[in-house]
């Protein structure tokens, strides 16, 4: 009897282990696979959590980490099919230093991948490598804001890569945003194609977590015309689509209110539509984890962010094929402040 409770306790023992063991897992350790009919899921996330690593030191502008982040971006535009303009896929551009502090260089990572039917069209698919870097000590990974973007580009890339498109696509990942859109006013000072030519912007910043299963559109207040092109891409969509964030006379009303607060400047799109090239902004309200060193891939939800970029492949999707019916809806009104 004394063997046989040693080895009744020895198990109870071996099962509280292995409990301790499985709630000190992070939650995003725990998370269910992911998978996905249209995209490579698996990959995304390695993307995700790579980019949103402790080793790229917040992904600064100009920093050691800004650069490491540039080369994996390039590698992966590399293997996600997509081919430079020229022989780099670097567009460089220069931060001027302020309050004494000396210049900076930031660098944008431009691609493209060959339209087939009106290759001199151009779709651009944005969003912004770059965080905000070390602060007081800890690293800001920026999971979401906007390691999820930046990911996003080379799952779309590499779906297009063998979906081939219409009109060219072209795969910007920017730098400098969290200084002032640095990189997508370089980008559209100086675009390796005439600018007369783009079709539209269509930019990721944060799409990776959202407890109410909501992807908003952001650029419909000012540009009316697109919202049919909204209206069909959320019937195929995988998660909740919807249009808000860009009424400034409802931020007006509700000031301080986060569920009325107007994103129409709050991303690299600006540099596109303040440029009279229409353009539209995806994103998530990640009020609690922006800009927060909680931002983290631990942190992010998988299975809505894997849904967020197949929603991304079918706006492009319609997009590219709608793309006359995009340039007869006319180029956004007036710039606002």
């Amino acid at each position: 009897m004394k063997i046989v409770k040693e080895v009744k306790m020895s198990r109870c023992l071996a099962a509280f282990l292995l409990l301790t063991v499985a709630l000190s897992v992070p939650i995003a350790g725990r998370q269910a696979a992911v998978s996905s009919k249209l995209i490579d899921a698996p990959q995304l996330l390695l993307d995700l959590k790579t980019l949103s690593a402790d080793d790229m030191e917040g992904r600064l502008v100009g920093s050691p980490g800004g650069a490491k982040a540039r080369a994996f971006v390039i590698d992966r535009f590399k293997a996600s099919g997509v081919r430079p303009f020229g022989d780099s896929y670097e567009q460089p551009f220069t931060l001027a230093g302020r309050g004494g502090q000396a210049d900076r260089q930031g660098v944008n990572v431009i691609g493209r991948i060959d339209g087939t039917k009106t290759p001199a069209q151009y779709i651009v698919i944005s969003a912004h490598y770059d965080h905000i870097g070390v602060r007081n000590g800890q690293v800001a990974n920026g999971a979401d804001d906007n390691a999820s973007g930046t990911a996003g580009l080379f799952a779309l890339a590499k779906y297009f890569s063998t979906h081939k498109p219409a009109n060219t696509l072209i795969f910007a990942a920017f730098d400098g945003e969290e200084s002032g859109l640095r990189g997508a006013r370089a980008f559209v000072a100086k675009p390796p194609v005439d600018a007369t030519s783009i079709v539209i912007d269509l930019n990721m910043d944060m799409i990776g977590r959202d407890p109410k299963d909501l992807l908003f559109v952001v650029g419909t207040y000012t540009q009316p015309g697109l919202k049919p092109f909204i209206e069909s891409i959320a019937t195929k969509a995988t998660v909740k689509l919807v249009m808000g964030h860009d009424d400034p006379e409802k931020a007006r009303q509700n000031p301080g209110n986060d569920q009325f607060e107007d994103w129409t400047s709050q991303s690299d799109h600006k540099a596109f539509c303040d440029a009279k090239i229409p353009c539209l902004y995806f994103g998530v309200e990640d009020f609690e984890q922006h800009h927060k060193v909680t931002d983290d891939y631990e942190t992010m939800t998988h299975d809505f962010y894997v849904r967020a970029v197949e929603t991304m492949v079918r706006a492009v999707e319609e997009f590219d094929a709608r793309s006359a019916e995009v340039m007869k809806a006319g180029r956004p009104k007036a710039p606002r402040p």
